[in-house]
Order: C-alpha cells, then sequence, then structure tokens
C-alpha cells in the first residue's frame, strides 16, 4: 500500500462587502504577510496598513509568526 500524502495545512478565508472581496490564503511558514502579492512593509498609506494589521496586534505578533498570509483584495475602490 502506498503511504499516506501528508495533509496540507492551510486555511482559506473570503470576505464581502458591496462590491469589494477580499480573500486569504494562510499556511505554516515564517510570518509573512503579503497583499496583492506585495509585502504589507511597503504599502503606501500607513493608515491603510495599520489597519489591515490591526487584529493581529490586538492578538500579539507572537501568534501569528509561523503562518504565512496571502491576501487578495478586488474591487471596492483604491481603500480596498
Amino acid at each position: 500500500m502506498a503511504a499516506p500524502t501528508p495533509a496540507v495545512e492551510s486555511v482559506q478565508c473570503f470576505g464581502r462587502k458591496k462590491t469589494a472581496m477580499a480573500v486569504t490564503h494562510c499556511t505554516r511558514g515564517k510570518g509573512l504577510i503579503k497583499i496583492n502579492g506585495c509585502p504589507i512593509e511597503l504599502m503606501e498609506l500607513e493608515i491603510l496598513r495599520f489597519k489591515a494589521v490591526e487584529p493581529i496586534l490586538l492578538l500579539g505578533r507572537q501568534h501569528f509568526n509561523g503562518v504565512d498570509m496571502r491576501i487578495r483584495v478586488k474591487g471596492g475602490g483604491h481603500t480596498s
């Protein structure tokens, strides 16, 4: 018999509001957060960067050190 393949440990979540949609794919990793393929540290507007990281800061960054997040955002204008 073939050995069972290990399950991929990942979670995919999504949220919608009006015409905007965001999909997050979380996997084990080094704590990287990318929005539309760009690292979150390179986001232009500081207030938008803080808004995106706010839940992580509330719970504590140490809980997310082993999780990579890829976030894809569509629609909703410039602020989405």
